[in-house]
């Protein structure tokens, strides 16, 4: 059973940054495609960034390009969310999450699609 584990959620000031990851044990951390996803109080779980198994391709929701980058070091099995330019709009609980069909040909954005999740890590902006 694959297991996801967030790490470096926080509390940090409006134009500050953070850095989010995620170990994953058990399973074949190198075939999967990751995401990073985020849920604020009383909103629906919203789709931040994904990036395919070898890395060669990233996709990132509209309202995060530019300000957050997502990699990925299969040594370490791990997927890293750096967040600069913190707003606080961005306040949140960010989960990781694995997909285990690598060979979908568009990285998904949709939560159902992925099957495996951690249970999140809470990022606080806020003067």
């Amino acid at each position: 059973q694959v297991q996801l584990v967030e790490h470096g959620g926080g509390s940090v000031q409006p134009g500050g940054s953070l850095r989010l990851s995620c170990v994953a044990s058990g399973g074949t951390f190198s075939t999967y495609n990751m995401g990073w996803f985020r849920q604020a109080p009383g909103k629906e779980r919203e789709f931040v960034a994904a990036i395919n198994w070898r890395a060669s391709s990233i996709r990132y929701a509209d309202s995060v390009k530019g300000r957050f980058t997502i990699s990925r070091d299969n040594g370490k099995t791990s997927v890293y969310l750096q967040m600069n330019s913190l707003k606080p709009d961005d306040t949140a609980v960010y989960l990781c999450a694995a997909d285990r069909n690598s060979r979908r040909t568009l990285l998904s954005s949709a939560s159902q699609e992925y099957d495996y999740w951690g249970q999140g890590a809470q990022v606080t902006v806020s003067s």
